[in-house]
């Protein structure tokens, strides 16, 4: 391929290239780029390419190019995803204890006991029963409503979010 025919198929291709990345990138810069590239590494191996197979040779690049970058961008928006997850700070440390005191302050004294002794402390059904009074059944039944309205207090608080 000669200068005369890659300026030839950028007049021809540049449009049509442009508006396919588009439409699957979604964003004009990206889209932009994209093309931008391909059209560079046509430039790079135009001695290998055929005039006649350029258009189809210049959409091939482009959509690996565009793959590479989708990919490319998903990575990086993982790691800041991870980076702000894994910042964990005293005050959001110290919050997520209130919001857990006031949960746990909504149920009543029963219930608070035997979450508080089943989750917090580890101890099994049957010894929260001699330390309560209450028989095993009780024990998971009340344990299990307390769950329950902790899981919906928590869950009303998410939606606020």
């Amino acid at each position: 391929m000669t200068e005369k025919e890659f300026n030839e198929c950028v007049t021809s291709y540049a449009d049509n290239v442009y508006r396919f990345i588009l439409k699957n990138l979604r964003h004009e810069e990206d889209a932009r780029d994209v093309v931008q590239t391909a059209f560079e590494k046509l430039w790079r191996n135009r001695g290998e390419v055929e005039t006649g197979k350029s258009k189809s040779y210049l959409f091939t690049i482009a959509y690996h190019q565009m793959i590479d970058h989708i990919r490319k961008v998903k990575r990086v928006q993982l790691r800041d995803e991870f980076r702000e997850e894994s910042k964990v700070t005293e005050s959001s440390a110290t919050g997520l204890k209130k919001v857990l005191e006031r949960a746990l302050a909504r149920l009543n004294e029963t219930q608070r006991s035997l979450v508080l002794l089943k989750d917090y402390e580890g101890y099994s059904y049957e010894e929260i029963g001699q330390i309560t009074g209450l028989n095993e059944s009780q024990v998971k039944v009340y344990l299990h409503r307390a769950r329950i309205q902790l899981k919906n207090y928590l869950v009303s608080l998410e939606k606020l979010i």
